[in-house]
């Protein structure tokens, strides 16, 4: 599989004159619903980066599903909340822009915890949308502590297992309208190579900052060589900046944890590689961009909107 550009498009117009069940699915839910854990388990890829720390996702992922009789847009929107922080209601956006676009809303309901307030807000939005939608109760392996209700639109899954996946899958396509594909079967994923490199280090950053510092911070990558080596690999170069929100903060980034910092450079490169399947060079520096969650444009264009 291969990330999508314009000229595999062009070069693959047969390919699009296919005709099967095709369609915007949105994904949404409150935070920790393995949302991007389920779009990862079920196209074997790494698509959307994962931890425990609310916000993870940030800016919707493009994920596409193809098989036989089917190609699946998925949407794994940003996490759903209430909040009267200006970042947090731009993400907010993001998730409801996606709501309003697709076919068919998939909405995620962690069985393993109960329902907070949370999750009285995203039923307050989706009630709000004519968009046809299946409650999927994940989790399916852990012992529920909350009541799942039996109906034709309620689903149990498990992205660990993969118990339910099938079901699921058969439930979308009822719902989808038949037409001809919307990109080449062999893409899995929209986001170009700055993006997932971007994303794949600020996923390492979450793991090992914990709550302490991750919604202070974003990663920008600024260069991205491919050379030709005479080894089996080529080599990636890529020039990449953690940013924080203040001096302190880039202090404890550099200073107090400089161990966790060589950690973060360790996983990400070593991930990259298994992703790009090449020789990955990173020259990783921390900097700082006083208050850039306040700044509108920016954080519109980071987020995607």
């Amino acid at each position: 599989m291969q990330e999508l550009n314009l000229q595999d498009i062009l070069n693959s117009t047969d390919n699009l004159s296919q005709e099967k069940k095709v369609g915007y699915v949105a994904i949404i839910g409150r935070p920790n619903a393995w949302k991007s854990t389920f779009i990862n388990s079920l196209l074997w890829e790494k698509v959307s980066i994962t931890s425990n720390i609310p916000q993870t996702t940030r800016k919707r992922v493009l994920a596409i599903y193809n098989d036989d009789e089917s190609q699946i847009i998925f949407f794994d929107t940003p996490w759903i909340h209430k909040s009267n922080k200006e970042f947090n209601e731009k993400i907010n956006e993001v998730a409801i822009k996606s709501l309003e676009e697709s076919d068919l809303i998939l909405y995620f309901i962690d069985s393993s915890r109960p329902g907070w307030d949370e999750e009285k807000y995203i039923k307050e939005l989706i009630n709000k949308v004519k968009t046809p939608i299946i409650k999927v109760y994940t989790k399916s392996d852990l012992k529920p502590k909350i009541t799942i209700p039996e109906s034709k639109d309620t689903i149990k899954i498990s992205s660990t297992t993969k118990e339910g996946f099938d079901k699921l899958l058969e439930k979308i396509k009822e719902k989808l309208p038949k037409g001809p594909l919307l990109f080449p079967t062999d893409i899995y994923t929209k986001q170009d190579m700055f993006f997932r490199i971007s994303e794949i280090i600020r996923e390492k950053v979450f793991l090992h900052t914990k709550e302490e510092l991750p919604h202070s911070i974003y990663v920008w990558v600024e260069e991205i060589v491919e050379e030709k080596t005479k080894s089996w690999k080529d080599l990636l170069k890529i020039v990449a900046y953690i940013y924080t929100d203040t001096d302190s903060q880039k202090y404890i980034v550099v200073w107090k944890w400089w161990s966790l910092i060589q950690e973060i450079w360790k996983e990400a490169r070593q991930e990259l590689e298994q992703i790009f399947e090449k020789k990955v060079f990173l020259a990783l520096r921390v900097k700082v961009r006083k208050n850039w969650r306040k700044n509108e444009n920016f954080t519109k264009n980071l987020l995607g909107l």
